[in-house]
């Protein structure tokens, strides 16, 4: 039996990434400048942020154009290298 494939995504296209990390006063901020630099035209519609029951993480959710997985990876990899990110989905 072989394992079922990803489904293949086409791009450009709408794509949610969820940003987990630190609570603190400029996550939000933080998080925002990065994805910008990668996908320019974000909006505050298209920024949701939640606290986690504690107040110690931050998840901020954000929806963007996705121009191809050169730039999702590039995006993934800048988020993750700055210490300040536990998770990108």
């Amino acid at each position: 039996m072989s394992e079922p494939k990803a489904p293949k995504i086409e791009f450009p296209c709408d794509y949610v990434i969820k940003v987990i990390g630190d609570a603190a006063p400029d996550f939000v901020e933080f998080v925002v400048g990065v994805v910008e630099q990668h996908a320019p035209g974000i909006s505050n519609d298209d920024v949701t942020v939640k606290d986690s029951r504690g107040g110690r993480f931050a998840s901020v959710n954000l929806k963007i154009v996705a121009t191809g997985e050169p730039q999702l990876k590039a995006l993934f990899e800048e988020l993750k290298a700055s210490g300040r990110v536990h998770m990108v989905m």
